[in-house]
């Protein structure tokens, strides 16, 4: 039996030559993620919310011209977000990275948001929205090492009555020599816990104790409306799970783009429900080209495809999981960790 197994970090970082740098704003209550990749990286996109904020998505269509990208950045902030791109884009720029067209650099760096306007913080900004600053201030801080819940695009988060945040997982898959890894900035419209149990959908998913120990949930109540995790407030456009998930295989542009339609499995293995009218759910999938594939690629490129929805669905737990709590969000510890300790203490 072929044995999987989380990366070193168990980040996305595990990827060779992936960086994650966050920044953040305390009194906005919002923040920046940005994934830098190496050169000669490609990426694909898969929107799959009813409410997305996209940016440079278009360009990495297959039958478009551009074939690499420089970086990817998640943000909060909603519409105001979407400035964060600028930020990296100017240290890239200044950096001589991006896109040649004769003597001009274009750096290439899609982005996504979320909704994270109305969870308290000072959004009295003016004319100076702080997610420029924030997307450069992430750029510089990008690193192998990251930290996970109220960090970067997760910082202002929620899911329904929890505090989301940003989470993140890979694994090595022995039978293709590829790894796989994650990044979701998690906020989402439906619920990551089955009703009443404290037990994320995606318990049966967790590696090494990465989500505290994980107990067998208890059969739901098929009566129950909230067994599906709709939650009560449904006001629109409040929400959104966004993120990457890449791999060092050696794919192509539509090879990528079925893997991030495949990794959006992950969302809905995590997330009940997902992909609803009121997130903007979006997807990246990014190859660094550094690992050949084997033959037949299908049927590489369809567990690779497989393998980025499990460890996006980890990824999304591991969000909530390691969130704190941020003014009158409690975080999932401060509810359900003593459960984790009593059930370990049965184990």
């Amino acid at each position: 039996m072929v044995q999987l197994r989380p990366g070193v970090l168990n980040k996305i970082t595990d990827v060779a030559g992936i960086l994650v740098g966050n920044a953040e704003d305390a009194d906005v209550r919002t923040g920046v993620t940005v994934l830098q990749a190496p050169e000669g990286s490609l990426a694909a996109v898969d929107t799959r919310g009813g409410a997305p904020g996209t940016r440079e998505t278009d360009a990495l269509d297959a039958t478009c011209l551009v074939d690499r990208i420089d970086a990817i950045v998640l943000s909060g902030g909603s519409v105001f977000g979407l400035a964060a791109a600028d930020g990296a884009v100017a240290r890239l720029a200044a950096e001589g990275r991006g896109y040649r067209l004769g003597p001009a650099i274009a750096p290439i760096v899609p982005a996504a948001i979320l909704f994270d306007l109305a969870n308290g913080g000072d959004k009295d900004w003016g004319d100076t929205p702080p997610y420029w600053r924030l997307g450069a201030h992430a750029f510089d801080k990008a690193a192998q090492h990251f930290q996970e819940g109220n960090a970067g695009a997760g910082y202002g988060a929620k899911a329904q009555a929890l505090k989301g945040g940003l989470g993140s997982a890979s694994v090595f898959d022995p039978m293709s020599g590829c790894t796989v890894g994650a990044l979701f900035a998690v906020n989402p419209f439906g619920s990551t816990l089955l009703p009443g149990q404290g037990c994320f959908h995606a318990w049966y998913l967790e590696q090494d104790d990465e989500l505290g120990g994980q107990p067998t949930p208890q059969p739901g109540d098929p009566n129950d409306p909230q067994i599906a995790g709709f939650p009560s407030d449904t006001t629109a456009g409040r929400n959104t799970t966004i993120g990457v998930v890449a791999t060092d295989a050696d794919l192509d542009k539509s090879e990528c783009q079925r893997v991030a339609m495949m990794a959006h499995d992950g969302l809905a293995r995590a997330i009940r429900p997902a992909h609803t009218p009121f997130d903007g759910d979006v997807v990246f999938a990014v190859a660094t080209k550094t690992r050949a594939l084997n033959e037949p690629r299908p049927a590489v490129v369809s567990r690779l495809g497989a393998l980025a929805a499990d460890t996006a669905a980890r990824a999304i737990a591991r969000g909530v999981y390691c969130a704190e709590a941020l003014g009158d969000l409690p975080s999932y510890r401060d509810i359900w960790g003593h459960r984790l300790s009593s059930a370990r203490r049965r184990g």
